[in-house]
């Protein structure tokens, strides 16, 4: 049987050489399990037997904004310049988490951290964003699945990070970075007062390695009497210790508001541990009682895989603060009881069978108006209308993969006039690929075509990307894979993430087609290693 047909039947031992198995050590002299295996391989956190193992989702997952909705949690990310955008994401029992639908289809600019809320049976987004104009929107639905609302323009071009929160006398606010924060009209759709400086966010030692101060991301939750702001400060990215996560409290929405004395309440303190730069944290009850935070962070050595969503067990202590019980998270964590289980994430393959799955699986990047147009899938082809003449200007469509190798493979047909291919796509001026033209290869790396030698295939052929732990490597294939040629030229993608380019995105799989006429693509299959 060849390797195709090994990898349709999910024969993982097919997909390439032996590789070292992922055991998760922890740089101290501790090991845990390897992840359980779901969709296309794929890691998941639950292991199956009471306790899971983070990531809680893996791959770009910032910024986790979370909503308990009676029985029913409901998550959502930044998703920066990807549309359709803001997808909902849904769980029963905080660990088996799958998506729903994007609440966001027009590009509105980069989507920063956003607020998830339900008020008076009404569910909100507060989105902030880099655009024309910079500023925070606001959408609205009467389903969490909508349809939602026209974007709503709030201004605040000088803040991120909202957290929409109720007064103990039914005000409605949003607090901001900086410690700052604004009131809302009572519909929640228009501000109703001035910018207002309320919190000093508590400072850490001078001779702490951070990326900068950044008071940003607060949360606010009521419990106990008390109101609990939740702010992360040191930077985001940069120095893996820099991100943490402090808290502050006052007996009212307006404060005064006092630090608590155990500050920071999550910190990275070395390189060595599996969680880097963790920090923007919210609080939620699960089905059990229990309580539990959830913040972002950074895998050790995989800064190209973005930021990713963790969880962490919380005890409310005797003095009315609370602690996080999980460590430096690189050990499994007992689940917490109760709940249903749903289907652990979603298959990243492919078969075009049916419509496609934009905001679910799929997304543009930076999108012009009416890009949808472009793709139209059923019978078991994508059909990708050619924009641009390279990925940079093409608006990719592009995965999240959260496994720190994989491989993905396609049949790939081309138009007279058109370029297509696979790629690993950071943003526009940071990828690499392999495309091709009735002639010729074409080689990305670096953001930039490297090489153009002779394609012996012609207008179609199935190409494969191998990302091994961020050894790439390439093959094509003319005869729909039967047999594979492996192309002459291997990349080393380490250095493709944030610290380098900016941004806050992470390295993602995706297709393109440029030049003219209209790319097909067939059979996308995508398999963990």
């Amino acid at each position: 049987m060849d390797r195709r047909k090994l990898m349709l039947a999910g024969g993982a031992a097919a997909l390439a050489p032996a590789l070292p198995a992922a055991t998760g050590a922890t740089g101290r002299g501790k090991t845990a399990p390897d992840w359980r295996r779901g969709f296309d391989n794929q890691r998941i956190a639950d292991l199956g037997d009471g306790r899971f193992l983070n990531p809680l989702i893996s791959g770009d997952r910032p910024d986790p904004a979370i909503l308990k909705d009676g029985a029913d949690y409901y998550m959502t990310f930044s998703s920066f310049d990807s549309y359709p955008g803001l997808t909902i994401w849904h769980s029963r029992d905080l660990v088996n988490w799958q998506p729903r639908a994007a609440a966001l289809t027009r590009n509105i600019g980069s989507v920063w951290a956003v607020s998830l809320e339900k008020h008076a049976g009404r569910y909100f987004l507060y989105i902030p964003v880099k655009g024309s104009p910079n500023g925070t929107y606001v959408i609205w639905a009467d389903h969490i699945d909508g349809p939602w609302s026209d974007p709503v323009y709030l201004g605040l071009p000088n803040h991120i990070d909202p957290c929409h929160a109720v007064g103990e006398d039914g005000s409605r606010w949003l607090f901001l970075s900086g410690g700052d924060r604004v009131r809302l009209a009572n519909d929640g759709l228009s501000l109703a007062g001035p910018v207002e400086h309320v919190y000093d966010p508590w400072r850490y030692p001078e001779d702490w390695i951070v990326e900068g101060f950044a008071p940003e991301g607060p949360k606010i939750h009521r419990h106990g009497g008390w109101f609990y702001m939740i702010t992360a400060v040191g930077g985001t990215a940069g120095p893996p210790t820099g991100h943490m996560v402090i808290a502050a409290r006052s007996r009212s929405i307006h404060g005064p508001w006092e630090n608590c004395p155990r500050n920071p309440l999550v910190r990275t303190v070395s390189a060595a541990e599996k969680w880097w730069s963790r920090g923007h944290a919210s609080l939620v009850e699960a089905p059990d009682g229990s309580w539990w935070a959830v913040y972002h962070g950074f895998e050790n050595g995989y800064w190209t895989l973005g930021r990713q969503t963790l969880m962490d067990p919380v005890e409310w202590t005797a003095d009315g603060w609370f602690r996080m019980k999980g460590g430096d998270l690189s050990q499994p964590v007992r689940k917490p009881r109760g709940g249903s289980a749903l289907p652990n994430g979603q298959p990243l393959s492919d078969d075009f069978a049916g419509p496609l799955a934009l905001g679910g699986k799929w997304n543009f990047f930076k999108p012009a108006p009416g890009e949808a147009a472009r793709a139209s899938a059923g019978g078991g082809v994508l059909a990708l209308q050619a924009r641009g003449t390279a990925p940079s200007n093409s608006s990719p469509l592009l995965l999240i993969a959260g496994d720190q190798a994989y491989q993905f493979e396609c049949d790939i047909e081309i138009d007279a006039g058109g370029t297509a291919g696979l790629l690993l796509f950071y943003d526009e001026r940071l990828y690499c690929g392999l495309g091709f033209d009735a002639e010729r290869f074409v080689t990305h790396q670096y953001g930039i075509e490297r090489a153009r030698p002779a394609n012996p295939h012609g207008r179609r052929m199935r190409m494969r990307v191998t990302n091994d732990r961020h050894i790439v490597s390439f093959h094509t294939s003319g005869d729909g894979g039967a047999s594979w040629r492996k192309f002459d030229r291997g990349m080393e993608v380490s250095g493709y993430h944030h610290n380098v380019r900016g941004g806050f995105l992470m390295l993602r799989p995706g297709l393109y087609s440029a030049g003219g006429g209209t790319a097909r693509f067939r059979d996308f299959r995508f398999h963990a290693l």
